[in-house]
């Protein structure tokens, strides 16, 4: 009985530590969302584009570092809540960053309608009925270029 609770509880522990991960991975700033129903609906209510990433958290170098020098600033995080939902749909290939099947899938199905070919990391920018404006990837410069960057993209 005993060995029961306490596997009970290690799991609940780790389902709550997976969901928190899964709300929020940049820590600090703007919530990425990571299912797509929820990006639309969000969209839709504040009547703002979907900024949808395609990622390889854990092996794609370029995408490792448009996190680190863009989407982990403060500068793009000011500019993504007043203006952007953010949706990451990630594709990690190290076991133990591993998603839940679910989440796989869901990414899958997006990747199959947004990313057919593949590329990572994929920048898609849609308007809240999903519909695609434009396709950017990684770029040099940090958050203030990259920033610029979508705003022609946004506004072409």
């Amino acid at each position: 009985m005993f060995k029961k609770r306490i596997s009970l509880l290690v799991f609940l522990f780790a389902v709550m530590v997976s969901t928190a991960s899964q709300a929020q991975t940049i820590a600090g700033h703007e919530a990425w969302l990571h299912e797509y129903n929820a990006a639309i609906k969000q969209a839709k209510t504040a009547h703002k584009p979907i900024l949808m990433v395609f990622a390889g958290s854990d092996w794609c170098k370029p995408c490792i570092l448009l996190n680190k020098e863009v989407w982990n600033t403060d500068t793009f995080a000011k500019y993504a809540k007043d203006n952007l939902v953010l949706l990451e749909l990630d594709f990690p290939r190290f076991k133990k960053n591993q998603l839940p099947a679910e989440q796989v899938k869901h990414n899958e199905l997006l990747a199959e309608k947004y990313n057919t070919e593949g590329v990572f990391p994929l920048v898609v920018l849609v308007d809240e009925d999903g519909k695609i404006i434009s396709k950017t990837g990684y770029k040099t410069g940090g958050p203030e270029a990259y920033v610029q960057h979508l705003e022609k993209l946004l506004h072409h």
